[in-house]
């Protein structure tokens, strides 16, 4: 069994920690997320950074934000996103890149929280039924069809898309009108003359299970198959709803949580046992037993104030 400093080695190599494991292309990249499973966009916690695996000097040397973003290899987190995988808000409302097998488990705890948060906020279940209605929808369209300032909008979307609830994406307009600003992703003139808006889909039109976990196979199983973001001039509510259909309704979120924590402690090899509980916006799934359960189960064992994942995990 791997000690604290043989973890820390191979944490050092699996999430790409040094110079020489920098990513060196985009297809690296995709094939760094898939292994990891998940990725934040900046190093912020244990959890593997896509940015940080990019050993890039920044942008603006000296900066913060976006200055501190890689000089050339920023656009690749967006990238992955057009190659079909999900990025969502549930890191506490941070962008995460989720794979197909980390989506399979976010699905019935996102299912659940739809349901939840339909039921609990009528602005929230104005929203929500609106895009069931007519499908993803830029924030502009949004803003005019439910005669909502950019602000009230924003005051909507930020709870459901830090729950995972709402998916955005960015997407560039052919308008020259102003389509941006404010909190939406974008709403600048990008390098190509277009103005960028952020389109919101509700999680059961964002992500659709591939055909193996459909079929009743695992996620784990699944990993291979991608997770595809919707066409907006392709998807319907009614295909929303058919998709929602091919998800196992016996599908626990609390036992998906846990699930989920497993595989995020898989991804960073090695962390600090009280930065788990911070990684996932859902606070009401974590109980002050979750992790003993999981080393009593023989998912996760602890070591010297870390948290490791097993082999059998």
């Amino acid at each position: 069994m791997e000690s604290l400093s043989e973890l820390r080695e191979r944490r050092a190599f699996e999430c790409r920690l040094t110079p020489d494991r920098a990513l060196g292309s985009l297809d690296e990249a995709e094939a760094f997320l898939r292994d990891r499973a998940l990725l934040t966009r900046t190093p912020d916690c244990a959890l593997p950074s896509l940015y940080e695996a990019c050993h890039e000097p920044p942008y603006a040397p000296g900066t913060a934000g976006f200055g501190s973003w890689p000089a050339t290899k920023w656009p690749w987190f967006g990238a992955l996103t057009e190659r079909g995988h999900l990025c969502v808000g549930v890191h506490r409302g941070k962008n995460l890149l989720v794979s197909a097998e980390a989506a399979a488990l976010l699905d019935p705890i996102i299912r659940a929280e739809t349901d939840r948060m339909r039921a609990e906020d009528p602005g929230w279940r104005r929203l929500l039924d609106h895009l069931a209605r007519v499908g993803p929808s830029t924030t502009e369209d949004l803003r005019t069809e439910l005669s909502l300032k950019r602000q009230e909008l924003k005051a909507l979307r930020s709870p459901l898309e830090r729950c995972g609830v709402i998916v955005a994406r960015s997407v560039a307009m052919t308008s020259g009108r102003d389509h941006g600003g404010g909190g939406d992703a974008g709403g600048d003139a990008g390098g190509d003359g277009h103005r960028h808006d952020s389109e919101l889909s509700r999680w059961d039109q964002a992500y659709h299970a591939p055909p193996a976990a459909q079929a009743g196979i695992s996620p784990t199983a699944a990993t291979s198959a991608m997770a595809t973001t919707v066409d907006s001039s392709a998807r319907s509510a009614s295909s929303a709803r058919s998709a929602s259909s091919t998800t196992s309704a016996s599908s626990d979120p609390a036992e998906a949580f846990a699930d989920l924590l497993v595989t995020a402690v898989r991804a960073a090899v090695v962390a600090p046992e009280p930065e788990l509980r911070r990684w996932f916006s859902w606070s009401w799934y974590w109980t002050n037993t979750l992790v003993d359960d999981l080393v009593q189960a023989g998912r996760l064992r602890r070591l010297d104030a870390h948290i490791a994942a097993t082999a059998s995990g």
